[in-house]
Formats: C-alpha cells, sequence, structure tokens
C-alpha cells in the first residue's frame, strides 16, 4: 500500500513538473528597457522576469516616475495605468501583459499580470 501511495505522488509531481515552466530569471532592468523582444530569443524575456520583479521589487507604493525609472515607458497608457508587453508566456501561443493602476497622487495601487 505505501508503494502504490508513493507511487501516486512521484506521478503527481512529474506532472506538475511538466505542465509548466516557473521561471526564475532575475530582473534586469536595463535588459526590460532595452531588449528587442521582436527577436527570438527575447520573446519570453519579460515574462521570464516577473517573478523576481514582482518578488524583490515592492511596486505598490511606488511613484509613477520610480516605475518609469525600474521599467521605462510603457508600452501603452492612460491617466490611470501603464501597460507593458510581456512577450510570449511559453504556454502555446499565449503573451502576457503587466497593468499598474495609479491612484490620483500617481502611486501605485495595484498591479495585474494578465495572460492570453
Amino acid at each position: 500500500m505505501k508503494a502504490k501511495i508513493l507511487n501516486y505522488f512521484i506521478i503527481i509531481g512529474l506532472l506538475l513538473s511538466s505542465c509548466g515552466q516557473i521561471s526564475h530569471a532575475k530582473f534586469d532592468s536595463d535588459k526590460w528597457k532595452n531588449s528587442d523582444l521582436n527577436t527570438e530569443e527575447n520573446w519570453d524575456l519579460r515574462w521570464k522576469m516577473m517573478n523576481d520583479l514582482r518578488k524583490n521589487h515592492e511596486l505598490v507604493g511606488m511613484k509613477k516616475a520610480e516605475i518609469e525609472k525600474l521599467l521605462g515607458k510603457p508600452d501603452s497608457e492612460t491617466n490611470s495605468e501603464y501597460s507593458y508587453y510581456l512577450g510570449m508566456t511559453g504556454t502555446g501561443i499565449n503573451t502576457g501583459s503587466l497593468t499598474i493602476t495609479f491612484n490620483e497622487s500617481e502611486i501605485v495601487s495595484k498591479i495585474n499580470v494578465h495572460q492570453g
């Protein structure tokens, strides 16, 4: 019985490891801002850096100028939101985007990562 349970855990572990790739690429502000995202080697560059960006940079609470210094000019913007293209997500042909929402004082109030 114990061998059967162990086999189930091994199978579940293998399935989870093959379902997707969690990237641990280190966030690099210069690469984020300056890399050509249209080249094949950079298609998923920003997507791969997202985990490290969110883990090591407290975006919520930053001023708009701090976000621009860290991430550069957004790919699109409104008065209250910046949007950054993240490139390919590694799950089929999906692409991702990072949306940063500012309050009326131009302070980040929330961030969202979208896939699709």
